[in-house]
């Protein structure tokens, strides 16, 4: 618990603080936006560090160069905890934003950063508002911001993957960006069944190799979010049997 405790003490602290470096943050926006957002990504992601730190996370990444760097990527994973976006959104190497339940925009400052950061909200029981979101996020990643989603629309409570939902592809179908699939394994010992106790846990992320929509055929591209699921499907196995 003592873990748990720091944590979220660090993580209200802060967010605490970090009130007049918001104010500060939207002043450099006024002059350089490109500055604004860079800066607040780092802070953020050395949040996000010591947040793990604190948790005993010890992290191997597999494949990271596997990202593009030189355009924006639809970034999909599979989903079996908070620490699954604790963990990815620290390693982004650009200006990243996720695709979060509309709940979190409840959340007082936690918002602001992430609305900064180009995360957008989706209520997945309204259609029409979830297809605005997915058409903001892919207007966005045609301004050169990477998108991250998790097709399975909610955090898994077993190593099996839940069947993709395939709305959020259709980011990677209208921009022809390239799809960067991550395989995540072993976030949901860090606090699943024993929540709020944090256990140190030993996660891997693997990124795979992109996959291009443009170059798949009309029936593969029908299919993008079963080829994608299938991708990370071979690196969990394949850490799974790592471990064994």
């Amino acid at each position: 618990m003592l873990r748990t405790i720091a944590a979220v003490g660090f993580a209200v602290l802060y967010l605490i603080l970090g009130i007049p470096v918001l104010g500060i943050e939207y002043l450099i926006g006024k002059v350089n936006p490109y500055r604004r957002d860079i800066s607040s990504l780092r802070m953020v992601q050395w949040a996000f560090r010591v947040i793990n730190h604190i948790c005993g996370v010890k992290t191997t990444v597999i494949g990271f160069d596997n990202i593009p760097t030189d355009q924006a990527v639809l970034y999909v994973a599979n989903h079996n905890s908070y620490f699954d976006i604790i963990i990815t959104y620290s390693m982004c190497p650009t200006l990243t934003g996720y695709i979060s339940k509309d709940d979190i925009e409840k959340v007082p400052l936690l918002n602001i950063w992430m609305k900064r950061l180009y995360c957008l909200f989706m209520n997945r029981d309204d259609v029409k508002q979830s297809l605005k979101v997915i058409l903001k996020g892919a207007e966005q990643v045609k301004n050169g911001i990477s998108m991250c989603v998790f097709p399975e629309g909610t955090r898994g409570t077993s190593e099996e993957m839940l069947p993709f939902k395939n709305g959020s592809m259709k980011i990677a179908e209208k921009t022809g960006c390239p799809v960067i699939p991550i395989a995540i394994s072993n976030t949901r010992k860090i606090i699943g069944d024993h929540f709020p106790r944090v256990i140190p846990t030993h996660v891997i992320v693997e990124y795979g190799a992109p996959i291009y929509p443009n170059e798949l055929s009309k029936e593969e591209r029908k299919s993008l979010g079963k080829i994608t699921q299938n991708a990370i499907q071979k690196m969990l196995d394949r850490a799974a049997a790592e471990r064994v």
